[in-house]
């Protein structure tokens, strides 16, 4: 499992290496270059699996309620 992801905001292109949450699936994050708040798109869990290069772990071990 990848707890390393790349997240590219939607608005400005701006790229980030993150390490992903293990036990929970993050909402919101702030692109530290514009200040956008990403949220999920509408089916995904988190921001990760929106706007990451790796989904969330949750995701990778597919067997969390959280994010089906």
């Amino acid at each position: 499992m990848s707890l390393e992801s790349t997240l590219t905001c939607p608005k400005c292109g701006h790229q980030t290496r993150e390490t992903m949450p293990t036990d929970a699936c993050q909402w919101f994050y702030e692109c530290p270059a514009c200040r956008a708040v990403l949220k999920p798109r509408p089916g995904d869990c988190c921001v990760f699996c929106s706007y990451g290069s790796v989904k969330c772990p949750p995701v990778q071990i597919a067997d969390d309620p959280c994010c089906r």
